[in-house]
């Protein structure tokens, strides 16, 4: 009886089916969080000066009328310590909204879409083998419980409603704020809460 010698497996092969365990810093995320604000600012700019350029290209050789000059109303001036409450009350808005700064809506823009394409996709996936949702207190629900938990690692701690369509979510150690600070001033801060437009377009989506 003759037997047939199987030839030998290669460690290739053997570390295709037993991968090595890879671990990463938890902190890691935050870094690149904040990373990838800093360069969608600059490539922020880049697009607005482009588009700036062609315009006045436009506008020299008559083919587009020049822009209205911006009233002497709505321009402000800020300080290195100017807070969001202090901006809002100095362009004269009482709404709390305020100007709209030209420089950073680009940027809200892009985090925004970020936001919106992943918590579309994941909820896709995390919604591939459930039933359809009732109505709205099962889609709180689902963002509560899966949507928090698969993100940042736990549930929303309280939810609340007024039994009229509106639910507030409270999350007593928000991942995405938790280490959030600047050493350098408020209007620094500031720029880098714009994180929160992630997690909140994800919430959305």
């Amino acid at each position: 009886m003759s037997t047939t010698n199987q030839p030998p497996i290669s460690a290739s092969l053997l570390a295709l089916a037993e991968p090595p365990v890879r671990q990463m810093d938890g902190a890691a995320m935050d870094y690149f969080l904040i990373e990838m604000v800093a360069i969608l600012r600059e490539s922020a700019a880049v697009a607005t000066a482009r588009s700036k350029k062609m315009e006045q290209e436009m506008v020299e050789a008559g083919l587009i009328p020049p822009p209205p000059p911006v009233p002497s109303s709505l321009k402000r001036e800020s300080s290195a310590r100017d807070s969001v409450t202090s901006l809002n009350s100095k362009s004269g808005s009482t709404s709390g909204k305020g100007v709209v700064d030209e420089e950073e809506e680009p940027v809200r823009q892009r985090l925004e879409s970020i936001g919106m394409h992943v918590g579309a996709n994941f909820s896709e996936r995390l919604c591939r083998d459930r039933p359809m949702f009732a109505d709205t207190l099962d889609v709180v629900k689902f963002i509560c419980k899966d949507i928090w938990a698969a993100f940042w690692d736990k549930q929303v701690d309280n939810l609340r409603t007024n039994h009229r369509g509106v639910y507030v979510l409270h999350d007593n150690a928000f991942k995405p704020i938790t280490r959030l600070s600047s050493w350098e001033s408020r209007a620094e801060a500031v720029k880098r809460a714009r994180l929160v437009i992630i997690p909140q377009s994800i919430t959305l989506s």
